[in-house]
């Protein structure tokens, strides 16, 4: 017999958390204990509990699912990765929850901030994986709504940098999706465009964090949540929901490029659940 933590707690002056094994020797009143919610009883060929109703805690599958999260696509190119997703889809039997990035969002915030915005400068390079979908995107929000926009592109730093100086006198904002080449340069360019008078939005909080204006993305705690839920309801019911693509819950903003930039960002309020405020950081 196996006995399994199903929340934190603490036997023979020993400290356990949920999914940890528990020696079945310090625990003195096993029965109560498992009805009390605190241990599950496994048997000890499968570790399968032998209680009834749930198969796994909430605890444990919050556990289990950061642990799968933050492990996925370790040792994988992107490329990689969007293979495997396309062999994934349209399996009834498959099902997750997506971070990916919500362009309209980021559009919505540079017309909010900036309504009077005629040209938008597009800097991305066009060897990764993670633009061609907000890029085209990007333009399609933006030949709805009549506006300009100008491309700019490179695959090293020295490229990416050019782009970005060939943007200053063209645009009145630049966009840059979660991408990895541009992020590289991401404090030089920042710098760039701030000293010419150009918001910079981007696709991470790490272009932010190095020098941006702002970005737009998923809530984690919420998206962990949610997809922890997702398990525990297969787990239960055998039901698997529909694959589900997580809302930009935060806004996060540089207060020293605001500032630089005489800008006011009020109107990010009204636009997410949550407006982070963050400084520049050294590399």
């Amino acid at each position: 017999m196996k006995l399994i933590a199903k929340k934190r707690c603490s036997y023979g002056g020993r400290k356990f958390f949920a999914g940890d094994e528990i020696p079945a020797d310090i625990v003195l009143n096993v029965e109560r204990e498992e009805k009390l919610g605190v241990i599950s009883i496994a048997n000890d060929e499968a570790g399968v509990p032998e209680q009834s109703g749930a198969l796994y805690s909430q605890e444990q599958v919050d556990k289990m699912m950061a642990d799968a999260v933050a492990n996925a696509s370790k040792g994988f190119t992107q490329e990689q990765v969007d293979e495997m997703a396309a062999h994934l889809t349209d399996i009834d039997y498959v099902t997750g929850t997506s971070d990916a990035l919500n362009t309209q969002s980021i559009m919505d915030m540079i017309f909010a901030v900036q309504p009077e915005a005629k040209t938008i400068g597009l800097l991305y390079s066009n060897s990764e994986a993670n633009s061609t979908t907000p890029i085209a995107e990007a333009k399609a929000y933006l030949d709805a709504k009549g506006i300009a926009y100008v491309e700019k592109t490179g695959n090293t730093n020295d490229e990416i940098m050019t782009a970005a100086n060939a943007l200053v006198g063209q645009v009145d904002a630049v966009f840059t999706p979660t991408d990895n080449v541009v992020m590289a340069a991401a404090a030089a360019v920042s710098e760039t465009l701030t000293n010419a008078g150009i918001p910079f939005y981007t696709g991470a909080d790490s272009f932010v964090t190095a020098g941006a204006f702002a970005t737009c993305g998923v809530n984690y705690t919420e998206l962990g949540t949610y997809t922890a839920d997702m398990a525990l309801d297969i787990l239960e019911t055998g039901t698997v929901p529909e694959y589900h693509v997580m809302d930009g819950g935060i806004i996060t903003v540089n207060t020293e490029t605001a500032a630089a930039l005489d800008l006011d960002y009020s109107a990010f309020n009204d636009l997410a659940g949550t407006v982070v405020e963050v400084e520049t950081t050294a590399e």
